[in-house]
């Protein structure tokens, strides 16, 4: 009897928890955390990471640096400073690691003894260092650093008199690429390599030129050289994509290109026995989407050959194994980021799934890893019910281990939405598409929900089965929301990616539609509540999709293009789109532009739309979102145009923008919800 009354409590107290549950809310967001960066130690027994959250008064995020032990114990803050921290690598021996941080006077490198404890700043830099590098000895550190230079001047006028009022002098630029979105005005100058002591010392730069020398980069075994990859080429600001790999005398910078063809070749790190160099990259094809793919040549520039050439996915992050017999890389395949393992042979093997994360508020790609000489892999997990945590998966083990969990002390007592994928034929080819449902909190299948189409952005890139607190606000608000990935998604291979090429918007229209008729066919969508949304490419597609047909309550268009002979000549990226996604400039293919613009088909759009664009969007200029608003003023339909002051491109980079953008466009349908129209009657 008394086991009896035990289990009716227990039963008892598992419903109260359950029936306690809130559903995520806005204010939610401010405490999650996620784990980004992990870098694993040479031995394998500890990981640093960063430890990524959202602070509420300042509105924005924020990391600092833990260390862990792969078992999980000991997780534990690296320093007592609270200033923002990142980058961690760990000297080749363990015994250090290297780290920059925010100071009063902007970014510096750091030095943490294991041993001890200490903490040290290393430099006075005029500029934040990027790309920290140790050498193989562990006696120096390489990284990039900024080096200005003076603007151009073509006229001078007389100086101002003493205490004279008179406008600032003119901003005179004469670079192709002279503004960035979320950065603004980009002063002039080039990145360049230093190397400084890694006990501390005056910084020595070993790179000259006009040029950039930036990313990832690796010394060679005997400390004398190191390897970058940088566009060292005369025309390099139109040859925007290309890139070489070069290699750099540290005593007298003498530079070497080791590769010489049209496309990106990046990334490069030397093999242990120091003879050979893996790096990533393709020949150009010039066309919308390449699949970037693991070379490997001698440290001359000599033997270059592609390893899996026959693999059919992006690759990123490589790493070479302790034996020098293969390359651990990152990949996304079907909307899942992996670590696999590629041999020098060419054989693929998959280590772990659902790598990624670290994009809070939607479903995007993302994530890292890094593995020990004894091949222990530390990675950002992730899965749609939490962010990325710590994982590790052993060198023998067949099943990785969750050794963080910084979300249960929040997310145990939410009720999030459940996500479900979903596949189905496209009806334009036959093709099989992707997508993913996520019901709202305590979902009845037999009541019917408002639907909600949430397209991606890009549109090269995907949504997979990721945490999102987008998603998850969304459902809390009563939507099934629908995030499908149509053909041009990355993560099913060159051919699929590449099928936008001056055909976007196109035919993945088509397999957006037939994933909502897909999901009214099974009872998850029905037709007089369908509701459309997405953002940057997401938000073309949602201006194209109320111009085709009128099938949607309403629509919320998210920073869109919906010109591109407008968009093309004023964003910041107005150099990338001629031959790559359209054939010529749009002087020389007006019709062609203008036949993929959302804004000429405003004359048939009868759907409420709001409009939504950050004020200081450069990628999306807001005069494109403009556009859609007045036309649709002018035509007397429902509309309204959202600006979002302070906000770029990534409308979302601030915590508070992200609750804007989110509560505005639940506001927007939930009034032509019908569901909501008949509780008001």
């Amino acid at each position: 009897m008394k086991t009896f009354f035990r289990l009716l409590f227990l039963v008892s107290a598992v419903q109260v928890a359950m029936a306690q549950k809130q559903s995520f809310s806005y204010l939610d967001i401010f405490d999650l955390q996620y784990v980004s960066d992990p870098q694993i130690s040479p031995n394998g027994e500890w990981v640093v990471y960063r430890r990524m959250g959202l602070d509420i008064m300042k509105d924005a995020e924020t990391g600092n640096l833990w260390l862990i032990k792969t078992d999980g114990s000991q997780n534990q803050k690296l320093t007592s400073r609270e200033m923002n921290e990142s980058s961690p690598r760990w000297s080749p021996n363990g015994d250090r690691i290297v780290f920059a941080s925010s100071t009063d006077e902007g970014s510096e490198i750091y030095m943490y003894w294991v041993g001890s404890g200490r903490v040290a700043k290393l430099t006075q830099l005029p500029f934040s260092p990027s790309s920290l590098t140790w050498s193989p000895n562990g006696k120096q550190l390489a990284f990039s650093m900024n080096v200005p230079q003076a603007p151009p001047v073509i006229a001078k006028i007389p100086a101002k008199p003493k205490g004279a009022k008179w406008q600032d002098t003119p901003r005179i630029t004469d670079r192709v690429y002279h503004e960035a979105d979320g950065r603004g005005y980009i002063e002039p100058g080039f990145n360049h390599i230093f190397t400084i002591p890694a006990n501390g010392g005056a910084p020595r730069q070993i790179t000259s030129g006009d040029w950039h020398h930036r990313g990832n980069l690796s010394w060679g075994k005997d400390g004398t050289k190191i390897y970058f990859s940088a566009n060292r080429v005369a025309d390099w600001e139109y040859r925007f994509r290309n890139s070489e790999i070069y290699s750099v005398e540290v005593q007298t910078g003498a530079i070497v290109a080791l590769t010489d063809r049209d496309g990106p070749d990046h990334d490069p790190q030397v093999s242990p026995d120091g003879k050979s160099i893996a790096y990533v990259g393709y020949e150009d094809k010039i066309q919308t989407y390449q699949v970037r793919k693991l070379h490997i040549m001698n440290v001359d520039g000599s033997k270059k050959r592609v390893i899996a050439k026959d693999f059919d996915r992006s690759i990123a992050d490589i790493q070479w194994n302790a034996k020098g017999d293969g390359v651990y890389v990152y990949y996304d395949d079907k909307g899942n980021g992996k670590v696999g393992l590629i041999s020098l042979n060419g054989k693929m093997t998959k280590l772990v799934d659902n790598v990624g994360g670290t994009t809070l508020g939607r479903p995007y790609s993302g994530g890292s890893y890094s593995v020990s000489n004894n091949g222990t892999v530390a990675y950002t997990q992730t899965r749609p019910e939490y962010p990325s945590d710590l994982a590790i998966l052993g060198p023998k083990a067949k099943n990785p281990v969750r050794v963080t969990r910084l979300n249960d002390a929040l997310l145990n007592y939410r009720e999030l939405g459940r996500v479900e994928e979903v596949w189905y034929k496209s009806s334009v080819d036959g093709r099989d598409i992707q997508g993913w449902v996520v019901y709202p909190p305590n979902y009845d299948s037999n009541k019917k929900y408002p639907f909600m189409v949430e397209n991606h952005g890009g549109p090269i890139a995907n949504y997979g089965d990721r945490f999102s607190a987008e998603m998850q606000l969304f459902a809390a608000a009563g939507y099934v929301v629908f995030y499908p990935n149509p053909r041009g998604s990355t993560s099913y291979g060159e051919e699929f990616g590449n099928l936008l090429y001056n055909n976007y918007p196109g035919d993945d229209y088509h397999d957006v539609m037939d994933g909502v008729d897909y999901c009214i066919q099974k009872g998850i969508a029905h037709e007089n509540q369908l509701f459309v949304t997405g953002g940057s490419a997401g938000g073309i597609m949602s201006a194209w999709m109320i111009g085709k047909n009128n099938r949607f309550e309403a629509a919320a268009v998210i920073k869109p293009v919906m010109n591109w002979i407008s968009k093309t000549l004023t964003a910041d990226n107005y150099f990338y789109y001629a031959e790559n996604r359209y054939p010529g400039q749009p002087w020389e293919n007006f019709e062609g532009y203008w036949k993929f613009s959302p804004i000429s088909l405003v004359g048939n759009v009868q759907t409420p739309t709001m409009v939504m664009v950050g004020m200081e969007d450069l990628r999306t200029p807001s005069s494109e979102a403009k556009q859609l608003y007045h036309a649709l003023k002018l035509r007397k339909i429902e509309t309204v145009l959202v600006e979002v002051p302070g906000a770029s491109h990534g409308i979302a980079g601030k915590p508070s923008n992200l609750m804007t953008k989110v509560a505005h466009i639940v506001a927007w349908f939930d009034k032509y919800r019908t569901d909501k129209k008949d509780e008001q009657k």
